[in-house]
């Protein structure tokens, strides 16, 4: 039986036909009747790119609140629960705060067409504004210019993340073309921070900000140096410093990290409090679930990561290469998704695969047509009808290590079950 919270956000999703439509005219005319809460937010923290948005936004906000300042933050799209994308005050908010605050944003929008992702923002705003936290971090839903989260007038930072394709129905079918997209954030930014990027994606962003003020570069005004075992080496500028490694997996984490650090330097520069230790000890203890997040399950060994583009294969390839594991992988993926390269990248790291539609998701590859393309790429696997099987096959299989992998949607229902 759905909850009340569950029927509101169906309810939502009616509201205007398509799923994406990228534009700020109904949301605007929507702020408007709420009082616009948008020009009346903490200092923001604005984050677009296709890759690592989530984890530079979680270590940002660590270093924040272990340096003691209060953060709100919009994150999408959530893991496990609604909740998880609104919080307030370094906490998740109440289902009783979103269910009110839903309600009443939903009856002064009359009914009007507006998307799923603009009227949960334009909640969002409105209890960031009453939160009266310091900072607040946004990431963009997709793109950047047109993105609902761009509204804002003003922000303290922009920062975009690495960038590769995605969404190229919406964005553009050309890598210059989707950048162009995400730096639309970086108007009216005191500031902005790029992150590694490809030799081609730095060349058209560093001509594109040439006239633009305070912009902060990997591998020009910051980069990392040496990389060990426990820690690794920051360079902002003419300082040097050695912060503790993240417990997140993956080489691109000490990347992601990077940035939060670049970010933490300029605000020590712009006159806030900002202790050194206290920045090292978040950047290693930040978690951020479902990126190649490690759980055991009944003497298994369960790898949840939410990958679903082309870069984030090769990220995963590299991960798999580098602790030399062959695991059985589960594997569902959207339908709008690159399945058949996405396969290609990953298949020398595998076992073998077991095919599954993501429970709940209209717009989602079918198991058969995961075995087919299995088929094309002499993929070894077989289909699975639902999570209830897949997780009595994992339990199982006499294999000991498994992988979770395509979609953040399927990571999320089964990470639900792994630790319930």
């Amino acid at each position: 039986m759905k909850s009340k919270k569950d029927k509101l956000l169906n309810e939502l999703l009616k509201l205007h036909p398509k799923y994406i439509d990228l534009s700020l005219d109904r949301l605007k005319t929507l702020l408007q009747k709420l009082g616009d809460p948008h020009l009346d937010l903490p200092k923001t923290i604005h984050i677009a790119g296709t890759n690592g948005k989530g984890s530079v936004q979680s270590f940002i906000r660590n270093i924040l609140i272990k340096n003691g300042y209060s953060c709100d933050a919009y994150i999408s799209p959530h893991l496990s629960n609604f909740n998880e994308r609104i919080v307030l005050n370094n906490n998740h908010v109440s289902t009783k705060k979103l269910i009110n605050t839903l309600e009443f944003v939903k009856k002064i929008n009359e009914n009007n067409p507006i998307t799923f992702f603009e009227i949960t923002t334009a909640a969002a705003f409105f209890l960031f504004q009453r939160t009266n936290s310091e900072f607040l971090i946004l990431e963009t839903g997709l793109g950047g210019r047109l993105d609902a989260t761009n509204i804002i007038p003003k922000k303290l930072c922009s920062i975009i993340t690495p960038i590769s394709y995605d969404h190229e129905e919406y964005l553009g079918n050309t890598i210059k073309k989707i950048t162009k997209e995400k730096l639309g954030i970086t108007r009216k930014s005191k500031f902005v921070i790029i992150s590694k990027q490809t030799s081609e994606v730095t060349k058209f962003i560093s001509n594109k900000l040439i006239n633009t003020n305070n912009v902060y570069t990997y591998g020009k005004e910051y980069k990392i140096g040496k990389v060990k075992k426990n820690n690794f080496v920051f360079k902002f500028k003419n300082t040097i410093k050695k912060i503790s490694r993240p417990k997140l997996n993956g080489a691109h984490q000490i990347e992601n990290a990077s940035v939060a650090l670049a970010f933490s330097e300029i605000l020590s520069m712009n006159g806030f409090k900002m202790n050194f230790k206290k920045i090292s000890i978040a950047i290693k203890e930040t978690d951020w679930p479902g990126r190649l997040e490690i759980l055991k399950y009944n003497n298994k060994i369960i790898i949840l990561d939410g990958s679903h583009n082309i870069d984030g294969a090769k990220k995963l390839s590299q991960f798999l290469k580098d602790k030399n594991l062959k695991p059985v992988v589960l594997f569902g993926m959207l339908n709008n998704k690159k399945m058949d390269m996405f396969l290609k990248l990953i298949k020398s790291d595998i076992s073998s695969l077991l095919a599954i539609k993501i429970p709940n998701e209209n717009n989602a590859f079918s198991s058969n047509q995961i075995a087919e393309n299995c088929n094309a790429l002499s993929i070894n696997h077989r289909e699975v009808k639902n999570l209830k099987e897949a997780l009595r096959i994992i339990t199982t299989y006499d294999k000991k290590v498994f992988l979770i992998t395509g979609s953040l949607y399927l990571v999320g229902k089964i990470r639900s079950e792994l630790i319930n």
